[in-house]
């Protein structure tokens, strides 16, 4: 997606390409963070944001799930939590009925070289559990962008019993062309899941530039199906059988063991 200003709009185009998703044969979908909203303003986005009871978009996504026997995986959406906003991903299953919530743990507070400065700490409060979620795509362990860059919060959710591994995001064009796919790949290869991220693409009306490249790897670590920055939809075959067998050539889950870290002069 490229999530505008107007949260209209935005559930419009949603709903959509959820629609060219199901049509061309998907069960499980997904979209990016910030669903519903993409605005750098603090004051503004509160303007428009509601709490999770009265988001328009959540229902109307809950309707499209029973109509179409549909998971759907909201990547992300601003929610109000108080004085704050949550930045929550939603699980719906086919009857409609949310499976799963979780608020982004990691927080992007960043100072970047081409002077793009981050500080979601400021308005965002931030989550302390990752859920994994029981789907007919599988056992999928819900995260959100930033989370990407710490590899621990996948190994827990891996060693859980993970099979796809999720990281639906907003990444800034700068960082997403240096590490956006090495680090998709990588955490699928280190926990041999599935990793299933849709991503906002292209230049906003808010200013911002997001990368893009929405993207499926495999539990060996191929690109299954990657896209560009415009909006649009890709799809990939999910056959479980290949994380048994990831897991079964380099048994890694099997082999952590406990250490602790010794400082020498």
């Amino acid at each position: 997606m490229r999530s505008s200003r107007d949260p209209a709009e935005n559930r419009e185009t949603a709903i959509r390409l959820i629609g060219e998703a199901a049509d061309a044969g998907a069960t499980y979908i997904q979209t990016p963070e910030m669903t519903g909203l993409v605005e750098r303003s603090r004051t503004d986005l509160m303007e428009k944001i509601h709490s999770q009871d009265e988001d328009p978009l959540i229902p109307a996504v809950q309707d499209l799930a029973r109509r179409r026997g549909l998971t759907i995986h909201i990547g992300s959406l601003a929610l109000r939590a108080g004085d704050k906003i949550a930045n929550r991903a939603i699980v719906i299953g086919a009857s409609g009925d949310i499976l799963a919530t979780y608020d982004k743990i990691h927080l992007f507070d960043v100072d970047l070289p081409n002077g793009e400065s981050w500080r979601e700490s400021r308005a965002y409060t931030g989550g302390d559990v990752a859920p994994l979620v029981s789907t007919p795509a599988g056992r999928v362990g819900v995260t959100i962008c930033y989370d990407l860059r710490f590899p621990y919060l996948y190994r827990a959710l891996a060693e859980a019993g993970a099979d796809v591994l999720t990281a639906p995001a907003c990444f800034t064009r700068q960082t997403g062309e240096a590490h956006w796919q090495v680090l998709q790949r990588a955490r699928a290869i280190e926990n041999g899941a599935f990793v299933i991220s849709a991503a906002q693409g292209g230049l906003h009306e808010d200013g911002r530039e997001t990368y893009g490249h929405s993207i499926i790897v495999d539990p060996w670590g191929v690109v299954l199906a990657e896209a560009g920055d415009a909006p649009g939809v890709i799809l990939a075959s999910i056959d479980l059988a290949a994380v048994a067998t990831a897991r079964q050539r380099i048994p890694a889950l099997q082999h952590t063991r406990p250490f602790s870290v010794r400082r020498v002069g």
